[in-house]
């Protein structure tokens, strides 16, 4: 498995649990390509570290560049240790061989697959669109248009540098039941996109294909595990890759914060607790905005954090942490071309928009 910005595919385990796979693949969520500078990182970051920097330097006051300054300290304050270690899981993450992973979907069309697929997506450090990369390859070994789907929606804020991000901002019961709802939304989204290919309402997936059954994961994860390199150097060069790979999010992190800080510093608090409160206009508007900003999973997790401690709307943000991936245009353009159906590519957003709004509306209803 690779991160969606690492084009480098690490060594097989044994020549019977996997193979090498060809990496000559272009990376769907980093914009910019290697001999070019990445202005979105290079330019937000700047002004975090700038504005973090000049919060020391000033006397407490109602000013803009204050609050800006102030909003950087606090977002950096609560997201560093998610974001360290979130360096080191995508360097390990970075060596575990991409066909144990696709292995571990299982049978499509099964309640098991869906379980695997869900999980799968859940414990992927990736970005939504390099979560879309990865289903879509999925889709072309084999996966079930269902297992595919359940991937995708699990995965785009839940993967493990995001969910530490998310508890230093918002708390842990939030987080737990933010990710156990979203699970929920997956599977039963999966269950009917597998039913609607299996009626034939959807296209089939025409690479559909059974797990070899002389394929072993466990022998493969112990070998992995036997044969993996724990020395300095290498253990420096994971970190390296991690930093690297992590990149993606780094940019969208703190693009997240620039907007945040300007939100906070030029929307009224009683304003955005009007535009985006507990209400049912609230959570349409939330829904509206989510559409609208085309803005990477982990550049979305600090204005969903605002939405649960300045708005006091925990289901508007839960709405716009899943409705951002659901309704992207990016998504669905991609869908559309790698299975071949604009029937598929629209019903992603047809069925998992209403499961999200009425689920934001019950959250918000139990405050």
């Amino acid at each position: 498995m690779t991160n969606c910005c690492n084009e480098t595919e690490k060594k097989s385990v044994n020549s019977t649990t996997v193979q090498q796979v060809n990496n000559n693949h272009s990376s769907s969520c980093c914009d910019t390509e290697k001999n070019r500078v990445d202005w979105l990182l290079w330019v937000s970051s700047s002004i975090v570290a700038l504005t973090f920097i000049a919060y020391w330097f000033q006397s407490p006051s109602d000013n803009w560049y204050y609050i800006i300054s102030k909003t950087s300290v606090e977002m950096m304050n609560a997201m560093w240790i998610g974001m360290a270690l979130g360096v080191i899981a995508v360097g390990w993450l970075n060596r575990v061989p991409r066909d144990i992973v696709i292995a571990t979907l299982g049978q499509g069309h099964t309640a098991k697959g869906l379980f695997r697929a869900t999980f799968a997506g859940l414990f992927l450090d990736l970005c939504n669109h390099g979560i879309l990369m990865v289903g879509m390859k999925l889709y072309e070994r084999g996966a079930s248009l269902g297992q595919v789907m359940a991937f995708i929606i699990a995965s785009p804020w839940n993967s493990f540098t995001l969910t530490l991000i998310l508890i230093g901002l918002i708390g842990l019961p939030w987080t737990l039941a933010f990710i156990a709802l979203s699970l929920v939304i997956a599977w039963i989204s999966g269950y009917i996109f597998d039913r609607l290919e299996q009626n034939g309402t959807l296209p089939a997936n025409p690479n559909s294909h059974t797990i070899p059954e002389n394929f072993n994961i466990k022998a493969a994860l112990k070998t992995l595990a036997r044969d993996a390199d724990y020395s300095p150097k290498a253990s420096l060069s994971m970190l390296i890759d991690g930093v690297k790979g992590s990149r993606m999010v780094f940019r969208w992190v703190m693009v997240g914060i620039v907007i945040v800080a300007v939100v906070r510093a030029f929307v009224p608090p009683e304003s955005f607790n009007m535009w985006f409160g507990a209400t049912t206009g609230g959570l349409l508007l939330t829904l509206l905005a989510a559409t609208i900003l085309e803005v990477c999973s982990e550049g979305s997790t600090p204005l969903a954090a605002d939405l649960v401690t300045r708005a006091n709307a925990p289901g508007n943000a839960f709405t716009f942490l899943m409705a951002g991936a659901a309704t992207d245009y990016t998504e669905v353009m991609v869908i559309k071309d790698t299975m071949k159906s604009w029937k598929i590519a629209l019903y992603l957003p047809l069925i998992t928009v209403p499961q999200v709004l009425f689920i934001g509306w019950l959250i918000n209803a139990s405050l």
